[in-house]
């Protein structure tokens, strides 16, 4: 005798299957936006000077950013308007990531000019390093931190001073005394000491702070001692924790100075 089911059960409620695929694909978009959002890291363009002869350092800062996960890509100083619009897109299709420029003589000059020009488009750079500019030594109407390191004393370095319209923050690096090391105009961008602080302001930029620790909770002075001689906690704010930014390298030739 074979016998055979007489029923079947189903739930008596189902989601209706449209309404399963639309919060599905919600739930995915989120997901990868936040991706994202959390790989982009700062983009450090670097600029020569003249001649593409001098300014080697700065290809090997690219490459030491490079290998620390960071993109960053070397131009010749004349590209510096290019350059600029080529940020500004960037950092708007990756919702306003941090964009770095570095630059040594002219290129130092060029790296003003293409931060004023970023900050009239609507978005600043976040950090401009200049070693040694020459010729362009007022920023004007720009934001962002810029660090000017240069010598005084090696016939080419300047100071930089707050133009009309400066928004940000600016301060100059006199190294004078490097020059007891052997360092001058042409090879300031090519130290290893200086390249280092570079990395590490870079790396500062996508560094997330620790969430503040809670005060200790004050006790209510109607309430009974749970413990007699006991002292409140106290906390202490903590600092910045650095991580490793992800990004994909890409190297540009340009000549130098």
């Amino acid at each position: 005798m074979t016998f055979r089911a007489c029923f079947s059960f189903r739930p008596r409620f189902a989601f209706p299957r449209f309404l399963v695929l639309a919060f599905s694909a919600l739930l995915l978009s989120i997901a990868i936006q936040g991706s994202a959002s959390a790989q982009t890291g700062p983009r450090v363009y670097l600029m020569r000077g003249l001649a593409n002869v001098f300014s080697t350092g700065m290809d090997t800062l690219a490459g030491q950013l490079q290998a620390k996960g960071i993109r960053a890509e070397v131009y010749e100083y004349g590209q510096w308007q290019e350059l600029a619009n080529d940020a500004v897109a960037w950092s708007r299709a990756n919702r306003r990531a941090p964009v770095v420029i570095v630059g040594h003589s002219l290129g130092a000059d060029a790296a003003i000019q293409m931060a004023e020009r970023m900050t009239a488009m609507g978005i600043a750079p976040r950090l401009v390093v200049t070693f040694d500019p020459v010729g362009v030594t007022t920023v004007g109407r720009s934001g962002g931190r810029f660090v000017n390191i240069y010598q005084s004393n090696n016939g080419f370095g300047k100071a930089l001073t707050k133009g009309p319209g400066f928004t940000g923050t600016l301060v100059n690096r006199n190294e004078n005394a490097a020059s007891a090391q052997g360092i001058d105009h042409f090879n300031i961008e090519k130290a290893e000491a200086f390249h280092q602080q570079v990395i590490a302001m870079v790396r500062a930029l996508s560094a997330r702070p620790k969430p503040r620790p809670q005060p200790a909770p004050v006790a209510d002075p109607a309430a009974p001692s749970a413990s007699l001689g006991a002292t409140p906690a106290t906390a202490s704010a903590a600092g910045p924790a650095a991580e490793k930014i992800s990004a994909t390298p890409a190297a540009t030739p340009a000549t130098a100075h």
